[in-house]
């Protein structure tokens, strides 16, 4: 059974996080900034300005959101296999700067787009597991969950300047995306440049003896009982949950709010993240994990619930905007960390790629499908069954781990 042992919290570790998680705070921080500058532009830009469907979108999105799916194996079992996290990390995070220089060079075209948005995410799937195997390689395994919530803290602070830059280059250049994306590019690029100069890859406490594992090796792990309930219940809520960039506009149209405040609005969940991902982190380690992972998916239940309220204004806007935040503060850090207590050192990037590969695909098949429903229902019709799929996932979800410890 693979099952992580358990490793004694070091007492200078009590006291303060290790150096690891505020140097890839910072690289996710400078490259938040700009993939979240493409977020928030994309929208505006290829709704409104090149006029694609509703359809079109949802596959756009779902390649932006799930293009990671695959390549998150393959960068989780490299690491492991070479034992080299930090340099897989580095190609992910190279990967996704390069793309960022070629998007003024496809104009307005959909295909040129997507095929780069798709790169993107590619890079970000390379990087993810590894960069989170060294996280929580060089944390001791009861400071996980603040581990993590601070990185994402960190984190999401690059995602709340993201859109608020994108939204003064537009306000000084009009709807003009060649100085968007060259910003953008340049955030990527000092980020890697952090990386490379700064990070210290961690060593396992004690080092592995035997062969390299297997490029299997990740889900071989889906024998252990708790592993695969884990990934189970991730891939199916990631298959519920609807993706921001449709949650934005949703929220937008359902509010009747200005066009001019939907590049702005994913400054509202990143505010909240950033305020909420530390403690909410911390918590989890009290409260359990798993716990505060639906506990969270509750939270984007009142979500959805909010896009009923016609014409509902601003306010809300801002009540559906702070649930998003604390969606993203109970979930996203603590997902990680309740998969690196489980994995083994060993195989840890491997066994949190297996976990976020779930997830990416099912908010792949969530983002095609959200898209096809707009497009031919309603937007009543999509959030009514966006509601009632998560809440049936989340009892599903419930069900499947109610044997879990307190302490999981």
């Amino acid at each position: 059974m693979y099952v992580a042992s358990s490793r004694p919290a070091k007492t200078d570790f009590r006291k303060r996080l290790p150096g690891t998680v505020f140097a890839l705070g910072t690289v996710s921080l400078l490259t938040d900034v700009s993939a979240e500058m493409i977020t928030a532009f994309l929208p505006v830009y290829l709704l409104f300005t090149l006029q694609l469907g509703y359809a079109q979108f949802g596959l756009l999105d779902g390649i932006y959101t799930g293009a990671t799916a695959v390549l998150r194996l393959v960068g989780g079992g490299v690491s492991d296999r070479f034992r080299r996290p930090k340099a897989v990390s580095a190609a992910g995070y190279g990967l996704s700067a390069v793309t960022k220089l070629l998007f003024p060079l496809v104009g307005a075209s959909a295909f040129g787009i997507g095929a780069l948005m798709a790169a993107d995410r590619a890079g970000k799937g390379i990087r993810t597991a590894p960069r989170d195997a060294m996280i929580s390689l060089a944390t001791p395994e009861d400071r996980l969950g603040a581990a993590f919530g601070v990185h994402r803290s960190m984190d999401t602070f690059g995602a709340l300047l993201g859109p608020l830059v994108t939204f003064l280059l537009l306000a000084q250049i009009g709807m003009v995306p060649g100085p968007i994306f060259a910003v953008s590019a340049a955030f990527a690029v000092i980020g890697l440049i952090v990386l490379v100069a700064f990070v210290r890859e961690p060593k396992a406490e004690k080092p592995p003896k035997g062969p390299r594992p297997s490029f299997r090796a990740g889900l071989n792990l889906l024998t252990d009982k708790g592993f695969r309930r884990t990934t189970v219940s991730a891939g199916l809520l990631g298959l519920a949950t609807v993706s921001d960039a449709f949650v934005y506009v949703l929220v937008q149209k359902a509010t009747n709010i200005s066009l001019g405040y939907l590049p702005l609005l994913p400054l509202g969940t990143a505010i909240v993240f950033l305020v909420a991902a530390a403690p909410l982190g911390k918590l989890s380690d009290k409260v359990g994990r798993w716990r505060m992972f639906l506990a969270g998916h509750a939270l984007l239940l009142g979500v959805y619930a909010l896009l009923f309220i016609p014409e509902g204004g601003m306010g809300v806007a801002i009540a559906a905007l702070l649930l998003h935040g604390l969606f993203y503060a109970a979930t996203d850090g603590v997902l990680s960390a309740k998969v690196s207590e489980t994995a083994p050192e060993s195989l840890r990037a491997s066994g949190l790629s297996v976990v976020q590969t779930g997830q990416a695909l099912g908010r792949l098949v969530s983002s095609v499908a959200f898209g096809l429903l707009l497009q031919y229902t309603s937007v009543s019709t999509g959030v009514a069954v966006a509601l009632v799929a998560l809440t049936a996932t989340l009892i599903v979800s419930y069900g499947i781990n109610r044997e879990q410890p307190a302490s999981a």
